[in-house]
């Protein structure tokens, strides 16, 4: 018998979701090869709510991962899976402490500041308040995680080893960028995205590289 070909996993992600970027970020730094399944967020009022995606993902978002016979969905989960199943270039620390810290840092980010700058919330609360709703919670979180960094940071989010809190913080930079915000405030957030933005596996997860970024945003 031949040896049995294991499927490349699929990522079904959207070009500009930070969310999928994180995961994207993520394979990159485990060098995990996979195909990227385009979920346009806004064309049709959205492909994320199609009934076949939400036989996918019952959240209706992205990103959602199939890998190894499975699929999942929530980026910290899908990431967690990677590091349990795929340990070597660990994107967690072996001291607990420093594994508390990544832990704090992606959930600050993740609970506390991403979910409230979404697109559906954004949605919701009305494109004359979307700005001034979007800034004020990055400030809010970005304030929490600039003083967890001063006592966790090395060249990174904590320490001097690449952690899933640097795949985190990456994407919700850009995103405050996005939203015009005044990132003066936070020198060492700063410093560590300005250290990873030519990483090749972060340059690769980003939206301009992905194949369904708009040519006019492309680089």
């Amino acid at each position: 018998m031949g040896d049995i070909i294991e499927e490349k996993p699929v990522l079904y992600s959207y070009w500009r979701s930070s969310c999928s970027w994180r995961v994207r970020i993520a394979l990159n730094l485990k060098e995990i090869p996979y195909d990227i399944k385009a979920v346009s967020l806004i064309k049709g009022g959205g492909e994320q709510h199609c009934n076949e995606y939400r036989e996918v993902n019952p959240m209706e978002q992205v990103p959602s991962l199939v890998i190894d016979g499975h699929t999942f969905v929530e980026s910290l989960s899908i990431m967690h899976y990677l590091e349990e199943t795929r340990p070597q270039r660990a994107l967690m620390p072996q001291d607990c402490y420093k594994r508390a810290k990544v832990r704090e840092i992606c959930e600050v980010i993740s609970s506390g500041i991403q979910p409230l700058q979404n697109l559906i919330v954004l949605i919701y609360v009305g494109e004359d308040k979307k700005k001034e709703w979007a800034q004020h919670w990055i400030m809010r979180g970005f304030r929490a995680v600039e003083k967890l960094l001063s006592s966790c940071a090395g060249k990174y989010c904590v320490g001097d080893e690449i952690t899933l809190a640097d795949c985190c913080l990456v994407p919700q930079v850009f995103n405050a960028r996005r939203f015009h915000v005044d990132l003066r405030p936070f020198p060492i957030i700063l410093r560590i995205d300005r250290e990873l933005e030519n990483h090749p596996a972060f340059r690769a997860a980003h939206p301009s590289a992905q194949p369904d970024c708009p040519p006019e945003v492309a680089k």
